[in-house]
């Protein structure tokens, strides 16, 4: 996809899962479900798939699983399947040849963007981050992440994201720090730079996606929005975050929201405690999701490629009481009407 589609796309607003990783009992790759998964999420409405992102577990880069290159493929497969292919993003991350390496593998099954993880340049100056990102501008469009640190991410100044914003190879800002001040600098970077019709920002703060969602503002002459999610909540209930997405578009267009969709952002950040174990320091945030999605039929189990990775305790009570509350806010009609042909 050439770039000035690729940002049209993006600056229309799409739901983006960030793609779970589905292993067989022994840890290998479940070739089927990963593609199922796929299925269902393009049958759900998503706009984009994001793979080999945090969701999708940073250890399927490890020589021993060997994963990244295949999770990848098993997404495109999918992709070529669907009458209306969605955009295809990869996560890269670790040093700067590794990322432009993944990057490059990447391009030549077809991605369209990159979403670039700093989270192993922990120490790194924040000019040295953005010449990491104009490498991998190099080879692909970026999305620039703003990933929380609770979960491998690094704070990052208001300056970072302004000189990032300079690249034009940036198409997009996921912008996930759970933290309002520091989405705050993210959106002040953007007006600053005058190109807050160029860049689209998408949220990945999971504790507040409809207040995101629904939430303009103008700074220094220049209009911000967020345009769509790019989120690991959306890996569940795809269809009616589809639909939810649909809503806030339109309330953005009227400029007045109602007060049931404000009560349902309680709803949802409260779906998305149980099922990335905010109690825990999102210690179970993978399994959480993996959990929800088994209990749908889509995944067989919750296990991850590291076996110390699994539910806290008292989170599956949690993701019972939170299905059982929200109905509204999850798949299981449509997942188990379709699950068979998506397996097949």
């Amino acid at each position: 996809m050439k770039g000035d589609r690729l940002r049209r796309r993006l600056l229309e607003g799409m739901v983006i899962p960030a793609h779970p990783l589905a292993l067989t009992v022994d840890r290998r790759l479940d070739e089927r479900r990963q593609r199922a998964l796929s299925r269902y999420y393009i049958a759900a409405g998503a706009g984009g798939l994001a793979v080999a992102v945090h969701t999708t577990q940073f250890a399927i880069r490890r020589p021993e699983y060997g994963m990244f290159r295949p999770a990848l493929e098993l997404a495109a497969e999918a992709a070529r399947e669907a009458d209306q292919p969605p955009v295809l993003i990869t996560g890269v991350c670790g040093d700067t040849a590794q990322a432009v390496s993944e990057a490059e593998t990447a391009a030549g099954l077809g991605y369209d963007a990159a979403l670039v993880s700093l989270g192993a340049l922990r120490d790194a100056s924040e000019a040295y981050l953005v010449e990491h990102c104009r490498a991998v501008g190099d080879v692909l469009p970026i999305i620039g992440f703003y990933l929380q640190p609770a979960v491998g991410g690094r704070i990052l100044s208001r300056s970072f994201w302004r000189r990032l914003c300079d690249l034009d190879s940036l198409a997009a800002i996921k912008v996930a720090p759970f933290n309002r001040y520091q989405t705050l600098d993210v959106l002040h970077a953007v007006a600053d730079s005058g190109r807050a019709d160029e860049i689209a920002l998408y949220t990945g703060n999971d504790d507040h996606i409809i207040g995101d969602l629904i939430t303009s503002v103008t700074i220094r002459g220049q209009s911000l929005r967020f345009h769509g999610g790019l989120l690991g909540q959306w890996s569940f209930g795809t269809r009616r975050a589809v639909e939810l997405l649909r809503i806030t578009k339109e309330v953005q267009a009227q400029g007045t929201a109602p007060l049931s969709l404000i009560e349902m952002d309680v709803h949802l950040t409260d779906l998305n405690s149980a099922l990335f174990d905010a109690a825990n320091g999102f210690r179970g945030c993978i399994a959480g999701i993996h959990e929800a999605l088994r209990r749908q039929g889509l995944m067989e189990h919750i296990l991850c490629l590291d076996p110390e990775e699994t539910l806290s305790e008292g989170q599956a009570a949690e993701i019972e009481r939170v299905l059982d509350a929200y109905p509204h806010l999850h798949d299981q009609s449509f997942i188990k009407q379709h699950r068979d042909t998506w397996l097949t």
